[in-house]
């Protein structure tokens, strides 16, 4: 990627790496003989899906607007799972849905009669909690004590409600196979008695198989070993997994301010606004040409966002070279979530996307004006 041929500021997707990730998604989809769906939560950047959708046939949905994306962009109908639905958008979103998972029983009860209406199948599920997990921020912790997402063990009714054909979970973050291990481990001690009634299990997210290191083999096995003592079809949805180490967010430095020996570059992006799972998570982005500091730096400078916000920054990073005015900073893996996110907080305007193509030429999907601020407020 030639990063002096992309306008600042811009979100660039890495065509050929976004391809890469799909082969090896797909390859573990066949081998374990699963479906692998895209979650837009992680990655909604519809002008990739022509790509995606040579690979992964379906994608998971958590609102109106989602699943309408999918049946408009990805060509078919969404899984859709909300933790509640409204009475006055529910019967359009029957239309662009093939599997609607309930957050409780109560809400299945609820619609499940508009459901038996429709004009062409929709396969019912339960969100449960299985009541583990090793995700250690609480942020993203679903099975918390007082968690508002899945039904747990002891609410779970004895029976099985008639009308219900899969089960779903969500319990993992950038995990790997063996936290997922773990995960089935409880799901069989505390819904195990269901599972061989069942159609479908559907595993949630949060399986980073493209991350390096990552074991597949041990993956594959686990998946077709569960699928074959059940007699059951699973689906995973991954969101970050796809769009992993895919693409950059190019910002420019417009000023450099001093401040008690500290020095910050102000860039032409935002973190609260461009890159808040920076903020919230926290986690902290790296910096083509930049280290952390160490004892020994000479050229430290914070990271700051163009917002009003006090709190818009990183701390310091070490350079190699003093910074200038006018030179490009580049942040690295900002596709998966971090564009999902984005806000036009204080009337910052929106980076540009664009997608590097397979030619090494740059297309740019879109840009944001000042009508795509206003229409979002009255």
């Amino acid at each position: 990627m030639d990063y002096s041929k992309i306008p600042s500021p811009a979100f660039v997707l890495d065509e050929k790496l976004l391809r890469k990730n799909l082969e090896l998604i797909n390859r573990v989809q066949k081998e374990a003989d699963i479906e692998i769906i895209l979650a837009f939560k992680g990655f909604a950047m519809w002008g990739a899906f022509p790509l995606v959708r040579k690979y992964l046939k379906g994608a998971t949905a958590s609102s109106l607007f989602e699943a309408r994306l999918c049946f408009d962009e990805m060509k078919t109908r969404a899984h859709v799972y909300c933790p509640v639905y409204f009475e006055n958008e529910f019967e359009e979103l029957m239309s662009y849905s093939s599997h609607i998972v309930f957050n409780s029983i109560n809400q299945f009860q609820k619609f499940y009669p508009e459901i038996k209406k429709a004009d062409h199948h929709i396969s019912c599920g339960i969100r449960v909690n299985p009541e583990f997990s090793d995700v250690g921020t609480d942020l993203y912790n679903p099975v918390a004590d007082g968690s508002r997402l899945g039904v747990g063990s002891a609410e779970f009714p004895e029976e099985l409600p008639e009308g219900i054909d899969g089960i779903h979970f969500h319990v993992l973050c950038e995990s790997d196979s063996y936290s997922l291990e773990k995960v089935l481990e409880n799901l069989e001690i505390k819904f195990g008695k269901y599972l061989r009634q069942l159609k479908w299990v559907n595993m949630g997210g949060g399986h980073l198989m493209t991350r390096k290191g990552y074991d597949h083999h041990h993956l594959v096995q686990l998946l077709k070993n569960f699928k074959q003592k059940y007699n059951i079809k699973v689906i995973l949805e991954p969101g970050s997994a796809i769009a992993w180490e895919t693409g950059v967010l190019v910002s420019t430095v417009k000023d450099i301010v001093q401040h008690k020996g500290i020095k910050t570059a102000i860039l032409d992006v935002s973190f609260t606004a461009h890159m808040p799972d920076t903020l919230e998570m926290p986690y902290r982005p790296k910096i083509v040409g930049a280290a952390e500091p160490n004892e020994n730096s000479i050229h430290l400078y914070r990271m700051g966002g163009v917002s009003c916000l006090a709190g818009d920054f990183m701390e310091v990073y070490e350079f190699d070279h003093e910074l200038q005015t006018g030179e490009k900073v580049i942040f690295l893996d900002m596709i998966h979530y971090t564009m999902v996110k984005t806000t036009m907080f204080n009337g910052v305007n929106h980076p540009a996307i664009a997608i590097w193509k397979k030619n090494n030429v740059l297309q740019i999907v879109r840009k944001f004006t000042y009508e795509d601020f206003k229409g979002r407020l009255s």
